[in-house]
């Protein structure tokens, strides 16, 4: 039998040395005479390689939900976006914010304060229409919680969820946002944040992260959770520490506000807890004010050492709200121009809350309630406290704003108001 004759153009020697991509792809074999000729023909042979790879994502992913954005769309990791149903309808009656019934979803309102970062300070009555709205996120968030399950899909979710802002008379605020087609978010596994919902039934073992946003008599709240489906015994060892580690990070950052705390200094703290855990903070994406605007000043990012703008103070309310990866920060957008996942296909989780600045420290407006999810972090707490006889540290807290004297857990600030303040921090804060 003859020998294969080089791949390189104008060689023809007879070759024996196979190309190792090629098998590894499982294409013909491509010959070559020489690691020579490999190495100068490589630029042109390498095409080869990338036309397979294309075509077949284009094959197993060009009918990903029927979407003909993802024609040849290469994923970074195995989740596959599945069928989206029609966007759903408000009735009129309710009230909604400017960009509900707006052809593009322009947040007018946003648009004419862009580039203002002055940060507003929210009157009595505000603050008590802010706790009535995050009072309805977080009763809302729980509701979704209990709807995870594998076999369910982010579509039912979604549809459910929608069903029951509606009826307290309120709006979801994600529903036609600058062109978002769902009622909420739903990211999951290497998902980061904006996922949209649709027909994929949930896996055993999937983390899934449902970001809740609800517009009730003028106003916007917002919240979000990551959870475990078919619970936490379910999922992977790297699942489980990588959701605890960023529900720690965003407690820790709650901790430290209190007024004249730097908005840039939140970041670090959060990257510090993150990066003992060997995880890493997405920086794409930041936490925001929130209040009479869906989106608005400050800007708060979740990394170390940036340039954030401005000094909390007494009434300014915004989110908190750290994405946290397994692998590296970066993202990739979707062909959808929403969904962001992680560069590299793993895992990513995400926690959120509502926070109000007070005289001495903080109110987490969309505290957890005895009906929130329970995470296996807060169980073991709850077990160790009992097997020691001790009971949970409490203290009372006189809310600001005329919501009377409220009992919370000292430690946790995903549950409660705290008095952070203290001459020593705020003396240090200053002179930054």
């Amino acid at each position: 039998m003859s020998k294969p004759v080089c791949a390189t153009p104008g060689c023809g020697k007879p070759s024996e040395l196979k190309c190792p991509t090629c098998t590894k792809l499982s294409l013909p074999p491509s010959f070559f005479c020489s690691q020579d000729c490999f190495r100068q023909s490589w630029n042109t042979h390498k095409n080869v390689h990338n036309q397979s790879l294309f075509n077949t994502v284009a094959s197993s992913d060009s009918n990903s939900g029927n979407d003909e954005r993802f024609a040849g769309y290469s994923f970074t990791g195995p989740l596959r976006p599945g069928k989206k149903t029609p966007k759903r309808t408000v009735p009129p009656e309710i009230p909604r914010p400017d960009y509900a019934d707006d052809p593009q979803g322009e947040p007018k309102s946003e648009r004419e304060l862009r580039g203002n970062t002055s940060i507003h300070v929210h009157t009595p009555k505000e603050i008590e229409a802010m706790r009535k709205v995050c009072r309805l996120c977080r009763d809302t968030l729980d509701y979704a919680a209990s709807l995870v399950a594998p076999g369910v899909t982010t579509d039912e979710i979604d549809a459910k969820v929608h069903d029951f802002i509606i009826s307290k008379n309120a709006y979801p605020s994600p529903l036609n946002y600058r062109g978002f087609p769902k009622s909420i978010c739903t990211s999951v596994n290497e998902v980061i944040c904006h996922g949209i919902p649709d027909d994929r039934p949930l896996q055993k073992g999937d983390i899934i992260n449902v970001d809740v946003s609800v517009y009730f008599e003028g106003f916007h709240g917002d919240i979000n959770e990551t959870y475990f489906v078919g619970g936490a015994e379910s999922c992977s060892e790297t699942a489980r520490k990588l959701v605890q580690t960023t529900y720690e990070s965003l407690d820790l950052a709650i901790q430290a506000v209190h007024p004249r705390f730097l908005y840039r200094e939140v970041g670090g703290i959060i990257t510090k807890h993150v990066g003992r855990n060997n995880f890493s903070v997405v920086r794409a994406y930041c936490g925001h004010g929130v209040g009479r605007l869906f989106h608005t000043a400050p800007n708060i990012p979740h990394y170390a050492k940036n340039k954030a703008i401005g000094v909390m103070q007494p009434g300014h309310i915004f989110s908190i709200e750290p994405m946290i990866n397994e692998g590296v920060w970066k993202e990739t957008l979707w062909p959808d121009d929403w969904t962001a996942a992680t560069i590299d296909g793993k895992l990513s989780a995400q926690f959120e809350h509502t926070i109000l600045v007070t005289e001495t420290g903080f109110e987490v407006l969309t505290a957890r309630t005895e009906n929130s999810y329970k995470y296996p972090w807060l169980k073991d707490e709850e077990e160790k406290k009992k097997e020691a006889g001790e009971a949970a540290p409490t203290e009372e807290k006189k809310v600001e704003g005329g919501s009377g004297t409220t009992t919370t857990t000292a430690a946790p600030a995903h549950n409660a108001s705290g008095n952070t303040g203290g001459g020593n921090k705020r003396k240090k804060n200053r002179k930054k």
